[in-house]
C-alpha cells in the first residue's frame, strides 16, 4: 500500500451548454448515460427539483464537433406516468433505456412500480410492464442475457417510515415482462451492483431503516448466480464483507472479476463524537476469485453524494460531493485515483462545486458533469429550498479530443 500523492493537478473543466431545467439526483443508478448512437449524446432523466419533488422531463446533451466546441442540451420528451426520483436509468442491449421505480416525493411518498423505455432511434417514450413491487433506492444492472437485474430498495412502512426491500426481479426486453427471482439474504436500499464477466452479480453495502429518519448502513456483500436450468430463477449467496460499512457509495467494475468500491456513509451516533456520516474515505477492492476485500489507502478527505467514473485503464475520476445533507455547500475538489499503485492525485476543481449531479464518462479522457446540488440549508439562499445548477462541465485530459 502506498501513501496518498498530492502532485500538480491534471486536466481542465470547460464549461458547456446548461440543462434547460436545474435539477439534482441522489441515487447511484438515476445519473447520465452514454448513448450508443452516432453523435455518442448523453440522456439525463427525471431526477429531483430544489424541494426534492420528482420531476418527469428527460434531456439529451450533443457533444461538439471540435476539441474545443461546445457541447449543448436539448428536451427529449416527459417520462410517461408520474413525476419520480431515486429511480434507476439502465442502457439495455439494444441501445434503449430502460427507466423503473422511485418515488415522486417530497419528503416519505409511496414506491413507484413504473416502468418506460426511451427509444434512442425515434427519440420517444413508451410505457411498460410495471415491476411487481414499487421500489425506490434500489439497484439496477444489465445481465450477461441481456435482461435487467432489479434488487432490493426502499418502500413506505407507515406514514413516517420506510422499510428495505430483499426482493428482486428481472425485466425481459423482448416480452417486456418482470419475473420475481430468488429473494436477497439481506434487505437493502442504496446498493450498488456489479456483474462480472462470468455473470455473477455482486450486491454490496447499502442501509437498511431502524428508526424514522435513521439507517444503519451494512456490510454483508451477495453474489447473485444466474439460473442455469430453464424455469429456474437463480440464486443468491453470501460472500465476502467490506471492511467498513457504507451506503449510498459509487462501485464500478475494474476487470472480468474485479471491482471498486468507493466512499459512502458509514453508521454512528450524531453528537457522540465519532459520527462522521461520510467516513467511507478510501477505496476497496473485491476479487472474485478470492471472494475478499482489500481496502486501499484512504482518500485525503472526506465527501459524499460524489460521483465516481472510470477513466481509462485503471483510472477512475472521483468527482464533487459534500460534507453534510444539510446546511452544506457543494466541493470543486476533484480525484483521479490510479488502481494500480493505490494512490490519490487531485485534478483540476470543478468551475462550480456541486453534488448529487448527473456525471458520465465520454471516453478514456473526458468525462462530463451535469446539474446538481450547490448549497443547501442554511447555506442556501431558502433555507427550505436547495439551490440548485443548470451548468454543465466536461473534464479533459491533457490537450486532445
Amino acid at each position: 500500500m502506498t501513501s496518498t500523492t498530492l502532485a500538480a493537478a491534471t486536466g481542465q473543466w470547460t464549461p458547456q451548454g446548461e440543462l434547460p431545467e436545474a435539477a439534482c439526483w441522489y441515487g447511484q443508478y438515476d445519473t447520465a448515460l452514454q448513448l450508443r448512437n452516432e453523435r455518442k449524446q448523453v440522456l439525463v432523466v427525471a431526477g429531483a427539483d430544489g424541494r426534492s419533488a420528482g420531476l418527469a422531463k428527460a434531456w439529451l446533451y450533443t457533444p461538439g464537433t471540435g476539441a474545443s466546441a461546445t457541447g449543448a442540451w436539448s428536451a427529449a420528451g416527459e417520462l410517461p406516468g408520474a413525476p419520480r426520483r431515486l429511480h434507476t436509468a439502465t442502457l439495455l442491449a439494444d441501445g434503449d433505456v430502460l427507466v423503473t421505480g422511485g418515488t415522486s416525493g417530497p419528503g416519505l411518498s409511496p414506491a413507484l412500480t413504473a416502468a418506460a423505455v426511451f427509444h434512442t432511434g425515434t427519440g420517444t417514450w413508451s410505457e411498460t410492464t410495471g415491476m411487481n413491487e414499487g421500489r425506490w433506492g434500489h439497484a439496477a444492472v444489465l445481465t450477461a442475457e441481456d435482461k435487467v437485474l432489479v434488487s432490493g430498495g426502499f418502500a413506505v412502512r407507515s406514514r413516517d417510515s420506510a422499510r428495505a426491500l430483499a426482493s428482486a426481479e428481472i425485466y425481459d426486453p423482448v416480452k417486456r415482462t418482470w419475473t420475481p427471482v430468488t429473494p436477497m439474504n439481506d434487505a437493502r436500499g442504496g446498493h450498488t451492483a456489479v456483474r462480472f464477466k462470468d455473470g455473477r452479480v455482486l450486491v454490496c453495502g447499502g442501509s437498511a431503516p431502524i428508526a424514522p429518519g435513521h439507517e444503519a448502513a451494512l456490510a454483508f456483500c451477495e453474489l447473485y448466480t444466474p439460473a442455469t436450468a430453464a424455469g429456474a430463477t437463480g440464486s443468491w449467496s453470501a460472500t465476502g464483507n467490506l471492511t467498513a460499512p457504507r451506503s449510498r457509495h459509487q462501485a464500478l467494475r475494474l476487470s472480468d472479476t474485479t471491482a471498486l468500491v468507493i466512499g459512502g456513509a458509514t453508521p454512528g451516533v450524531p453528537g457522540d463524537g465519532t459520527y462522521d456520516p461520510y467516513a467511507g474515505l478510501g477505496a476497496e477492492l473485491y476479487d472474485l476469485g478470492t471472494q475478499k476485500w482489500t481496502a486501499g489507502v484512504p482518500r485525503p478527505g472526506g465527501r459524499g453524494h460524489h460521483r465516481a467514473v472510470p477513466l481509462g485503464p485503471g483510472k477512475v475520476l472521483v468527482i464533487g460531493g459534500t460534507g453534510a445533507a444539510r446546511d452544506a455547500a457543494g466541493y470543486q475538489s476533484v480525484l483521479l485515483y490510479d488502481t494500480a499503485h493505490d494512490s490519490w492525485t487531485p485534478a483540476a476543481g470543478l468551475t462550480a462545486g456541486r453534488w448529487a449531479f448527473a456525471a458520465v464518462a465520454l471516453s478514456a479522457t473526458e468525462a462530463l458533469v451535469a446539474g446538481g446540488t450547490v448549497r443547501s440549508g442554511l447555506a442556501a439562499a431558502d433555507v427550505e429550498s436547495d439551490d440548485l445548477t443548470r451548468s454543465t462541465e466536461l473534464f479533459r485530459i491533457g490537450d486532445g479530443p
